[in-house]
């Protein structure tokens, strides 16, 4: 357990959360383990089998602390918050746009760009990167595809599902290439296709892991905004489901998580010895491995960029909430389309 840029990551199962005063205690087995008072911490980040007080909860809410519940393989799971304080006139235009054909393929047909050409652009990275004459031929020729699939969708795609299936396709070609990527521990990271809930092999545990991070990042800043995180325009409504955090997950995966992914298994900063397998089959992080990616991830959040249309500088770490203000100034009307980020 740790507070990384004011958020506190409760790692392992079997801790205690109380409140003292203005003071949240974290115990194991009624053994003291941190302190951390409430306005220190923005969000909480629990992973595992870990028990909150009614009186640590109603502090958090109090302060507006977000608890967000992870399982152990990172896979996110839900979220507690107080009353949002939200503006109801965007969350009404939000829903109405959520009934329009037009407006959600719009939208739609933006994020999947977004991702398309953000993946394009790990692709070439990659590319010029390794020594393999071979490698970087597979990996600019996936580019190439995806570049293809990008006119197909802007020219031809008119329905939701026509988007899904291009992107689908994108998503196929895109993890087909996906161990041209590393130069080192190939075989310790081998990756063969997507598994989740559990992850079957260590590169889909690193993978997953991450996106939970990001999907939780994602729904922070669409709630800071004032939109409703559940109601989306790509992904289908379901129970439970944050389907407009997932919208906007689509255009940070490639550089938020798989390229930082990729950077840790190439400088060797993750190592199969940060992986073990339960019984059942499941790849799952030690308690060592989940700190290492827990730390990557947040100092990755602090690296700066210049956002490609605002022109201003940035922490990545900032560029969920700069894109959630993006779209709610689409949907309220101030820009006629969504414009998703993408990197150089």
């Amino acid at each position: 357990m740790e507070v990384k840029q004011n958020t506190l990551y409760l790692t392992t199962s079997g801790n205690y959360i109380a409140r003292d005063h203005l003071t949240l205690r974290i115990e194991v087995e009624r053994e003291l383990k941190l302190a951390v008072p409430v306005h220190h911490i923005e969000s909480v980040c629990s992973f595992g089998q870990n028990t909150f007080s009614p009186a640590a909860l109603q502090l958090c809410w109090e302060h507006g602390v977000a608890v967000n519940i992870f399982s152990e393989n990172g896979f996110f799971q839900g979220r507690w918050e107080g009353v949002a304080n939200t503006s109801v006139g965007l969350r009404r235009t939000q829903y109405r746009a959520a009934d329009d054909a037009r407006a959600c393929t719009s939208i739609a047909r933006a994020v999947i760009a977004g991702k398309l050409q953000n993946s394009r652009v790990s692709l070439l990275r990659s590319a010029r990167e390794t020594d393999s004459e071979t490698e970087a031929q597979s990996l600019k020729t996936c580019a190439n595809e995806l570049g293809n699939i990008l006119r197909w969708l802007e020219r031809d795609a008119e329905t939701l599902d026509q988007m899904r299936g291009y992107e689908g396709q994108a998503a196929s070609l895109y993890f087909a290439c996906f161990n041209f990527h590393l130069r080192h521990q190939q075989s310790d990271f081998n990756f063969t296709t997507r598994s989740r809930r559990p992850p079957r092999d260590r590169i889909n545990c690193l993978l997953g892991f991450l996106y939970g991070l990001l999907r939780h990042d994602c729904i922070a800043a669409l709630t800071a905004t004032g939109l409703d995180p559940f109601v989306g325009f790509l992904h289908t409504e379901r129970p439970a489901r944050p389907s407009l955090a997932l919208d906007l997950m689509e255009e940070f995966r490639a550089f938020m998580c798989d390229r930082l992914a990729i950077t840790l298994i190439n400088r060797k900063q993750i190592s199969k010895d940060d992986f073990v397998m339960s019984e059942g089959g499941a790849c799952e992080f030690t308690k060592e491995g989940k700190r290492k990616l827990i730390s990557a991830y947040q100092t990755r959040k602090q690296d700066v960029v210049v956002h490609p249309l605002i022109e201003q500088e940035f922490r990545y770490g900032q560029l969920m909430l700069v894109q959630s203000r993006i779209l709610a100034r689409h949907l309220r009307g101030d820009i006629p389309n969504y414009l998703p980020c993408v990197l150089k």
